[in-house]
């Protein structure tokens, strides 16, 4: 028996194919978002099924979440990316406390009961300062890869003062800095210490620890050692850190299909 998570987020969309008996992941994809969201959903969840020679008609139930959970009108039921998180790391991590989820266009803090269970929240998700989009804005003012920020922040030995978190404003700070002679990993440290900062500022020591640390962000390299620095706390990078929420869903999803068998 299959069931299903799918996370359709504001920059990529994920899916978990999940035995519901054993809880093991079968497979999982993640692709980029786009205007015709469903029909991308629809394209990633074949090519999943007809990769991995799976059967759709063993599906017994598919979970929706993220900003687009409500336009997957497939989906059996959609549940909130908050609990779809929080369920998919207590899954990876149980000993987590605290979960510190950057993504594409927001940041989350999540904190934890013993349970696994949500004690409280945090969320950003009014602005894109600090989040995926605003390191995308970054490395193409850099002209630089996005995979590559990570290094050549390791690399600085003054990080810059950065001043402004806005998307908006960013371009014009980092020409200036630029033009003051600041070398690029500088520039690239200084963001990093300063998203690692708005993030702290969200209540993240009103929670507890080990902090697990989710989201597309989690894959720049430097960015757990950043936030563990302005925490004063080990950081664990979650394993899959992109697909934690779809992960949830699917668990939530094989949940109800064992309580509904028995």
């Amino acid at each position: 028996m299959i069931c299903a998570g799918i996370d359709a987020g504001s920059r990529t969309i994920k899916i978990v194919l999940m035995d519901a008996e054993t809880k093991t992941v079968i497979t999982k994809g993640l692709i980029d978002q786009g205007v015709e969201q469903e029909k991308l959903v629809l394209d990633l969840y074949e090519r999943l099924f007809r990769d991995n020679h799976l059967n759709k008609e063993d599906v017994h139930r598919i979970v929706a979440t993220g900003y687009g959970r409500k336009i997957i009108n497939f989906a059996h039921a959609t549940i909130t990316e908050i609990t779809c998180q929080a369920v998919g790391v207590h899954h990876l991590l149980p000993e987590a406390m605290t979960i510190i989820d950057i993504g594409g266009q927001d940041s989350k803090i999540l904190h934890l009961d013993k349970d696994g269970k949500i004690r409280d929240f945090s969320m950003n998700d009014r602005c894109a300062g600090g989040t995926g989009h605003f390191l995308e804005v970054v490395a193409k003012r850099l002209e630089v890869s996005i995979e590559s920020l990570g290094e050549m922040a390791s690399k600085s030995k003054t990080p810059a003062a950065i001043s402004s978190m806005c998307v908006v404003f960013a371009e014009t700070e980092i020409i200036g800095l630029l033009a003051t002679g600041k070398k690029r990993e500088d520039i690239i440290a200084g963001i990093q210490r300063a998203i690692a900062q708005r993030v702290a500022a969200m209540s993240c020591h009103n929670g507890g620890f080990p902090i697990a640390f989710t989201g597309g962000v989690a894959m720049i390299s430097g960015m757990d050692t950043a936030l563990q620095s302005v925490l004063g706390h080990n950081v664990i990078v979650s394993p899959y850190p992109q697909m934690t929420c779809a992960l949830g869903a699917a668990i939530m999803a094989s949940s109800e299909s064992v309580r509904a068998r028995l």
